[in-house]
C-alpha cells in the first residue's frame, strides 16, 4: 500500500515546485519508481516555482551584511568581499574570484563533481568560501583541501544563517552543481545579490538561470552560467567560462545588472497558485 500513489492516482491536480522537476518526474531515474503514474497524469502535473521572502534576501537592506548595495552601487559589493576575506583569513585580494558555496554535504548537491574540481579551481587562481554540514567524508576532504590552500580557502562546517548572508553578498560565483534540485533557493538568492550562479541544467536551476552563451550575452539575457553532463569535467569547464568572463568587466556588470532584475518573488508564485485554484474551481 502506498498512500503518496493513491494521493496521485486520484488528486484532481499534483503540483511541484519547478517546470522542469514536474518534467523530470515523469520519467526514470526522476520519477524513482512514480514516473509511470506521473506521466499518466502528466495532464494534471503543473510546475510552480518556489519564490523567496525579497525583504530578507535583499541586499539593499540586508542588516546582516557589512555593506549595503544594489544594481546601481556593485562596486560596493566588493567591499562585503574585502569584508569576509579578513573575517575568515583569506589573502585580501579583488584581483580574483570569490566562489562560495552555501549547502548541505551531501551527494545531491553534486559533491563528487565539487571536490575533485576544487584544487585545478584554486590554481586558475581563485578563492573559496564552503558553508555547510553533512557526511563525513565530504568534510574531511573539505578540510583537507583548507589545509592545502592556506589563504585561499575557508571551508566553516556549521549552519549559519549570517555566514550565509555574508557568502551571497560577497562571492562572485555559487556553486550550485546539483544533481537534481526539485526547486532550489540559494540560486535565487544569488541572484538577487548579483552573485552569480553556476549551476547543473537540472530541475528548478534549469528555470531560473540563463546561460552566459554568446547568444545570450549578446541578448543581454544572460543571468549565470549552466552546464550539463553529471561529470566533474563538464563543472570544470563551466567554471573556466566563468572565471574568463570574470576579467571582462563590462560583460560581469552586465550579468550582474540582469541578474538583479528577476523576479523571483513569493508574490509571482502565489499568483500562479491562484489561478490554477480558481481555474479548478471553475471546473
Amino acid at each position: 500500500c502506498s498512500f503518496i500513489k493513491g494521493g496521485l492516482a486520484h488528486a484532481d491536480y499534483i503540483t511541484t515546485v519547478s517546470p522542469g522537476y514536474a518534467r523530470e518526474i515523469c520519467e526514470s531515474p526522476g520519477g524513482m519508481g512514480l514516473e509511470g503514474l506521473l506521466s499518466h497524469r502528466r495532464q494534471r502535473l503543473v510546475g510552480i516555482l518556489n519564490g523567496i521572502d525579497q525583504e530578507t534576501w535583499n541586499p539593499a537592506t540586508d542588516p546582516l551584511i557589512p555593506c549595503n548595495y544594489d544594481a546601481d552601487s556593485l562596486a560596493d559589493k566588493g567591499l562585503n568581499k574585502a569584508a569576509l576575506q579578513r573575517e575568515l583569513g583569506l589573502a585580501r585580494r579583488d584581483d580574483v574570484p570569490l566562489l562560495g558555496f552555501v549547502g548541505r554535504l551531501a551527494e545531491q548537491k553534486g559533491l563528487e563533481l565539487l571536490l575533485p574540481v576544487l584544487d585545478a579551481a584554486l590554481a586558475n587562481p581563485a578563492q573559496l568560501v564552503l558553508l555547510g554540514t553533512g557526511e563525513a567524508g565530504y568534510q574531511e576532504q573539505l578540510l583537507a583541501l583548507a589545509q592545502r590552500w592556506p589563504g585561499n580557502a575557508a571551508v566553516i562546517l556549521a549552519y549559519n544563517e549570517t555566514m550565509a548572508h555574508k557568502i551571497e553578498a560577497a562571492a562572485d560565483v555559487f556553486l550550485m552543481p546539483s544533481l537534481f534540485e526539485p526547486c532550489g533557493l540559494n540560486q535565487l538568492y544569488s541572484l538577487r545579490y548579483g552573485t552569480l550562479p553556476l549551476v547543473r541544467r537540472v530541475g528548478g536551476l534549469a528555470d531560473t538561470v540563463v546561460d552566459a552563451s554568446p547568444r545570450n550575452l549578446a541578448a543581454a539575457s544572460a543571468t549565470g552560467f549552466v552546464f550539463d553532463e553529471p561529470e566533474p569535467r563538464a563543472l570544470l569547464e563551466a567554471l573556466q567560462r566563468a572565471m574568463d568572463l570574470w576579467d571582462d568587466k563590462a560583460s560581469w556588470r552586465q550579468l550582474q545588472r540582469t541578474a538583479m532584475a528577476q523576479d523571483f518573488s513569493w508574490e509571482k508564485s502565489a499568483n500562479q497558485y491562484l489561478e490554477l485554484y480558481r481555474s479548478l474551481l471553475r471546473t
